[in-house]
């Protein structure tokens, strides 16, 4: 089938390619049916254009729970002439349950299938927003496989996976990781896990009988951060006690959910002096931050026990873009988005000033929004310099 793109009416191709895998694993952790027991199944949508143009370079996009093929930044690729592997792991549209080592093995048989069956010679991995870490996390354990086990200790084996390692990566409007985000976010003024009611009014940003007001005073700022990633590791603590209870335990029961409330309370919201760039005050990617920190839709509100390691814990998750870069040899292009009010500036920054690889550039769009929402013209500065980048590097034979 064709669709219409907003901005310059160019028709771009949507093939759906479905694929699935054998895995051996001793619990189930995703909803599935009767026949897909020991198989994994997992989807992907290439996007190219109508008009058929060849390619031998393909641009692979993953993000931990959303779909891509939907998303501004692949579909004006494709709009010029790029074609664009929209990969979704086996968590997409429920990351409560996902485990970043599993979403690996996903991303490599995706990779796989787009150079072994599909027939394209060049991979460019692009990471945007959360598919940052995740896509950093990849190409590391690609070009040097170290990872056995889960951060929960069950077993998976990178080297084994035989992961197809990308011919450049780009990290696009993209935090650092998962676990430090929820740790810059969550509400630290929640004293009871099972009360989120109970709350110290001398942390809840949201009251406007605390104290404390933006722009906040250094100390507060301190003593916030603190309490932040304390409550954090009180969770942290709480999950492997439960965990290690249930291995003692012993019997069926090997894995348990819950609930983390008010978990988007970034006291960059509502002072933009802290970490400060182009971004609305008051405002976060997903609309009014104190409606979202007490909605459905924040950071970590649905959890497993062994998800919480993988993506949350700040002392567990591997899935760190600012560590996974140091592994990379790739060249490497990261993009800052000026007034981006998702991906902290400072997360950017610290993942290019990390990076080892001998190639290496960092553009930044000024006022350029998370989404690139209502800002077509700063949507296609960063699809040009996307395209000039991959053109230097012979990534594009156009």
């Amino acid at each position: 089938m064709t669709a219409t793109d907003f901005s310059n009416s160019t028709a771009i191709a949507y093939d759906y390619i479905p694929l699935k895998y054998e895995e051996r694993r001793s619990f189930v952790e995703t909803y599935g049916f009767a026949g897909s027991q020991g198989m994994v199944h997992v989807d992907a949508v290439l996007m190219r254009p109508a008009s058929g143009a060849p390619s031998d370079t393909v641009v692979v996009m993953m993000h931990p729970s959303v779909s891509q093929h939907i998303l501004p930044v692949p579909r004006a690729l494709a709009e010029r002439g790029l074609h664009v592997l929209c990969a979704q792991n086996r968590y997409f549209k429920n990351d409560s349950a996902l485990i970043f080592e599993k979403a690996l093995l996903d991303l490599g048989h995706c990779i796989r299938h787009a150079k072994e069956v599909l027939g394209y010679r060049h991979v460019v991995l692009i990471g945007w927003s959360g598919g940052g870490p995740l896509i950093t996390y990849y190409q590391s354990q690609a070009e040097h496989p170290t990872v056995t086990q889960t951060p929960a200790g069950d077993p998976v084996d990178m080297a084994a996976a035989g992961l197809l390692p990308a011919d450049a990566v780009i990290f696009q409007a993209a935090s650092i990781s998962r676990a430090r985000i929820l740790a810059e976010y969550i509400d630290p003024s929640v004293s009871d896990e099972l009360a989120p009611e109970k709350r110290r009014l001398e942390l809840d940003i949201y009251d406007p009988r605390n104290p404390n007001q933006p722009p906040y005073s250094a100390d507060f700022i301190a003593a916030y951060r603190a309490a932040q990633l304390a409550r954090v590791r009180r969770i942290t603590h709480w999950v492997k006690d439960t965990l290690d209870a249930l291995r003692r335990r012993g019997g069926p029961e090997t894995e348990r959910a819950f609930n983390v409330h008010r978990t988007m309370a970034d006291l960059r919201f509502l002072d933009l002096a802290i970490d400060p760039n182009d971004r609305t005050q008051g405002v976060s990617f997903i609309g009014n931050p104190e409606s979202a920190n007490s909605g459905p839709a924040g950071f970590a509100r649905f959890c497993t026990l062994r998800s919480w390691l993988s993506q949350w814990s700040i002392d567990d998750s591997r899935a760190d873009a600012q560590q996974c870069v140091q592994g990379i040899g790739v060249p490497l292009l990261v993009i800052e988005n000026g007034g981006d009010d998702g991906a902290p500036a400072s997360h950017v920054r610290a993942v290019y000033e990390a990076a080892r690889s001998s190639d290496k550039q960092m553009h930044r769009i000024a006022g350029a929004n998370h989404y690139y929402a209502r800002q077509p013209e700063l949507l296609n500065q960063a699809v040009g310099i996307t395209l000039g980048w991959m053109r230097e590097r012979r990534l594009l034979a156009h």
